[in-house]
């Protein structure tokens, strides 16, 4: 192996080493543990140890970095503590995640590091979010994210790549390419000769290096890093080595023919490394012997130390509020006079004063700009606000999303528009396992609303007319709001903004131009979480949201005789309890009504909690009125059978008569 030293000094190659050897002492040192059963799981990253640490210490200590599961060197360059470290693999209170994730599925603000999730591929997209927010910020930055040769097959890859290259984002793409995918060899998992070949698809540059040779890495990367500093644009480098452990250590190896760990064996970073200072006179045996001693004496004291950290207690009220970043809402009130708007009107209206009063907020979907977007919600806010603020993606939910998670990270908010709910589908990882858990395992907000024109009634069939909101209503993390008319629309939009968590924001398409109502003009926000009372009866209440709120009134419309409480819940998590509860106990009967289908809509969530909760207030079972369990068709007779509405009044009889 050749090692080209450069113009660098003695002192450094020398540091170096040792930052290169101790995460193979902490590995060595884990293995030990690991045979004496005193930790559970370990996924080595023996032989690799170079590419982390070299290209580590090649970014500046202020850059992100998102390594994975096998880049111990990352976190100890950065120089996080053993102990530390040690407490977060062990499930200890002082560790990253107090004891709610293990391994490397945390981040960290204090050393710039974004570990993964056990998906492989999304952390990608996160990274291009960090370098938007650089770039938006005229910040000479790059970040720098891993990814290994497996995950290299998934759509999360090639989405991240793709924007990234569109955008011109300031991200060192870095794939540890060590030959296998668990058991699965690289001769299986795809056809081109190269991955670094990848990058020319993308119109970027790609480079490939010897993974195993850290001046080699360090050298590329501090080369690149540099270069894309000044003149933003992403790069692919790929990093070919090897894993000398099974993917997780109770894996095995017995996949990997022998001949393979004997080639690689004499590419061992570490011992060639020593080797090539011992040479140059850098490095002496017995130099190298006292450094050893030191490095086991302090990880011998960090890892005893580690094993005597707190475990966490299991606090009902911490675990619950803890899914959400600590937000006390204050209500903005209007204060504007009010004028006829649309409820489409209302939402662009909302999204231009979130615009004006936040300027690190980012808007993006596809045509989104020029265009206006598919229902013209955002047209002429590009000219108004720059196409750097207001930017058309390619067609891609799950990077975009995942771009949003990073632009919070780095200090910015977004708006993802999904062109319709039904597409949120090939981004619903992003949104489920990144967006919602975020805050929860390791305090980081995900400032991201996702805006969803949902619905049927437009005659647009099955995959752009589905009410999926029941998707996301158990996902905790996340909070989800479906205004009704169009001043909530405006009010629960701009809270939603306001808001450092999560918001799915469920906007009904079919009332974008049906619908209109008198809007206050000016800046106010609406309270999540809490339900509106639209009409005061005595015999039953309605409990719905959404189109289902305009069907109940128009039935209470026609049947003036009718005595019905009508409660609007404009938020579907977290949902009014005492509202509908103190609604519950005053008339005796309930029946909830929603788009949705019928089993498993959110309307189940409702019954179940208002039987644990209310039975001793009804006088009837609690009655569901949903659409049929089918797809939604096209054709408006079809649709209109499908939908609720269609067995709303005989439902209402039902429960009257029983």
């Amino acid at each position: 192996m050749h090692f080209n030293r450069g113009n660098k000094s003695d002192s450094f190659l020398l540091s170096l080493y040792k930052r290169l050897l101790y995460p193979r002492m902490v590995e060595e040192k884990m293995l030990k543990l690991l045979r004496q059963g005193r930790i559970g799981k370990w996924f080595s990253g023996i032989g690799q140890e170079a590419i982390a640490v070299g290209s580590t210490l090649a970014m500046q200590s202020d850059e992100y970095i998102l390594p994975m599961h096998r880049n111990l060197g990352v976190f100890t360059s950065r120089e996080i503590s053993l102990k530390k470290l040690m407490a977060q693999w062990q499930g200890k209170l002082t560790g990253f995640t107090k004891g709610r994730d293990r391994s490397f599925h945390f981040g960290t603000q204090d050393y710039k590091i974004i570990g993964m999730i056990s998906h492989l591929g999304p952390q990608l997209a996160l990274a291009n979010g960090i370098a938007l927010a650089d770039v938006l910020d005229e910040k000479q930055k790059a970040t720098l994210v891993f990814t290994g040769e497996g995950a290299t097959s998934e759509g999360d890859f090639h989405e991240a790549l793709n924007v990234a290259a569109v955008w011109n984002l300031p991200v060192i793409f870095l794939i540890e390419n060590n030959g296998y995918g668990l058991s699965t060899p690289v001769e299986e998992q795809f056809r081109c000769k190269h991955l670094v070949d990848k990058a020319l698809g993308y119109g970027m540059e790609g480079f490939q290096i010897d993974g195993n040779n850290i001046l080699e890495v360090y050298d590329a990367i501090d080369r690149i890093a540099a270069d894309i500093r000044q003149k933003p644009r992403p790069v692919l480098v790929e990093c070919l080595t090897f894993r000398m452990r099974g993917h997780e250590e109770a894996s095995g190896t017995k996949y990997v023919p022998q001949e393979l760990f004997d080639e690689w064996e004499k590419k061992d970073p570490l011992s060639n490394y020593e080797h090539f200072l011992l040479d140059q006179g850098i490095l002496t045996t017995d130099v190298m012997v006292d450094i050893k001693i030191e490095i086991k004496k302090t990880i011998e004291l960090d890892v005893e130390e580690a094993f005597d950290e707190p475990e966490p207690e299991a606090n009902l009220f911490t675990e619950l509020t803890d899914m959400y970043y600590p937000h006390e809402q204050t209500v903005s009130e209007p204060t504007g006079l009010k004028r006829e708007m649309r409820y489409l009107d209302a939402i662009s209206n909302a999204l231009d004063l979130g615009m004006e009063k936040y300027p690190n907020l980012v808007l993006m979907g596809q045509d989104i700009a020029d265009y206006g977007g598919a229902f013209k919600i955002t047209e002429g806010f590009s000219v108004k606000y720059g196409k750097s603020r207001v930017r058309n993606t390619p067609i891609c939910e799950s990077a975009i999303v995942g771009a949003g998670l990073g632009l919070s990270i780095n200090g910015y908010k977004s708006v993802v528009e999904m062109q319709f709910a039904d597409f949120v589908s090939v981004g619903f990882n992003q949104i489920v396992n990144n967006l919602a858990k975020t805050h929860y395992r390791w305090g980081q907000n995900a400032d991201v609303v996702v805006r969803m024109p949902t619905g049927a009634g437009t005659g647009a069939g099955p995959f752009h007319s589905q009410s999926n909101e029941a998707w996301f209503t158990k996902t905790p993390g996340l909070k989800i709001v479906y205004p009704a008319f169009p001043d909530d629309a405006k009010g629960l939009l701009l809270a939603a903004i306001e808001d450092p968590n999560p918001v799915i924001y469920f906007e009904h398409k079919y009332l974008y131009r049906s619908l209109t109502g008198n809007v206050p003009d000016g800046y106010y926000t609406t309270e999540i979480g809490k339900a509106a009372k639209l009409r005061e009866g005595n015999r039953f209440v309605i409990v719905t949201y959404g189109l289902g709120v305009h069907w109940a009134l128009d039935y209470l419309k026609d049947h003036p005789d009718v005595s019905a409480t009508l409660i609007d819940l404009r938020t579907l998590q977290p949902w009014d309890k005492d509202t509908v509860a103190a609604a519950v106990e005053a008339t005796g009967r309930v029946l909830i009504l929603h788009e949705d289908t019928l089993t498993n809509g959110f309307g189940s969530e409702i019954s179940a909690w208002i039987g644990e909760h209310c039975f001793q207030f009804l006088d009837a079972p609690v009655m569901r009125c949903g659409s049929l369990d089918t797809a939604i068709p096209m054709n408006r007779i079809l649709e209109d059978n499908f939908l609720a509405k269609a067995r709303l009044a005989e439902t209402i009889d039902k429960l009257l008569k029983y």
